[in-house]
């Protein structure tokens, strides 16, 4: 059963925004399935740059699993702001846009994720991204860990709590969808794959718009990976632990082409070394999407114009 969203949202909001494979919205990456209009408040919108997004209603959720693994407790209740989120993984063609080298070891299909993907690389993309737009980058280059400003009008990775919030879209279930044996109708996943990556957009969305979020590929976070974390989360936009050190291990949410079912689940946590000091970084199932929060002012462009 579907869990309450107590939302943030304004009334009528993103009224005016286009909705889901509507004339005007994204072009879908692949030949996805049927695209049904999101729900609960979350819309599609274009950027400048032609990436399809989904403008997130803010809202409070339960997060973690009480019943699940010892990293995912406690639950607890979060307030997340509003935001946007890339409606799909970012795809190899955009990485290439960007001007990054193509690090994926399936590299047959530009409209496949890109995979291999360093976590220092995928902030790379997410600064080069902003700039494309005129966006102030998020990621400081200069600092050892590229820290991250909060504040900036670019892109960045998504906090934890963002990405769960995100997926459950609304729900309180394993899947926003429903039970476990209908996994293979949204996800890419160790069952259905064929071991590789498949193109992005075949599977369905969840309630929200958002393809590939429990399968496909895993999906870095902006987050250093704490087990104990959630003890002490705050309760509003928690922006995850301090660093730790050189190269230490951050999150990743989402099951793989590799993933069983019981990772693919909205609470699994994993953490995994970031391969920045790592000359031959082979973990191919490592993907991202991208996330930037609107300032208010730029809240009511997005109302008038979807863009």
């Amino acid at each position: 059963m579907r869990g309450k969203i107590h939302g943030l949202w304004l009334a009528g909001a993103v009224a005016l925004l286009p909705g889901c494979g509507q004339p005007g919205s994204g072009t879908p990456p692949g030949e996805p399935s049927a695209r049904p209009p999101a729900s609960g408040g979350a819309r599609e919108i274009t950027t400048k740059s032609g990436v399809a997004m989904i403008l997130v209603p803010g809202g409070e959720f339960l997060m973690g699993n009480a019943r699940g693994n010892p990293d995912e407790a406690p639950a607890h209740k979060v307030k997340i702001s509003a935001f946007l989120m890339d409606q799909y993984e970012v795809t190899q063609d955009l990485f290439a846009k960007a001007q990054l080298p193509n690090p994926s070891h399936w590299n047959d299909q530009a409209k496949k994720p890109v995979e291999r993907v360093r976590w220092r690389d995928a902030k790379q993309y997410c600064n080069e991204r902003s700039l494309l737009e005129g966006l102030q980058p998020c990621y400081n280059e200069k600092t050892a860990d590229w820290a991250c400003n909060f504040a900036a009008s670019g892109y960045r990775l998504p906090t934890e709590a963002e990405w769960e919030y995100a997926c459950r879209a609304g729900t309180d279930g394993p899947y926003d969808f429903g039970p476990a044996a209908k996994l293979k109708q949204y996800a890419w996943f160790a069952d259905n794959a064929d071991a590789k990556t498949h193109l992005a957009g075949q599977k369905k969305p969840n309630a929200w718009g958002l393809y590939d979020l429990y399968g496909n590929v895993a999906e870095w976070c902006e987050d250093v990976y704490s087990p104990t974390y959630y003890a002490e989360s705050p309760a509003a936009d928690p922006p995850g632990p301090p660093g730790q050190g050189k190269d230490v291990k951050r999150v990743m949410r989402g099951g793989s082409w590799k993933a069983s079912a019981d990772m693919c689940r909205a609470t699994y946590r994993q953490g995994e070394r970031t391969g920045d000091t790592d000359a031959c970084f082979y973990t191919d199932y490592c993907g991202f999407r991208c996330v930037r929060r609107p300032a208010p002012g730029e809240m009511e462009a997005l109302k008038s114009t979807g863009r």
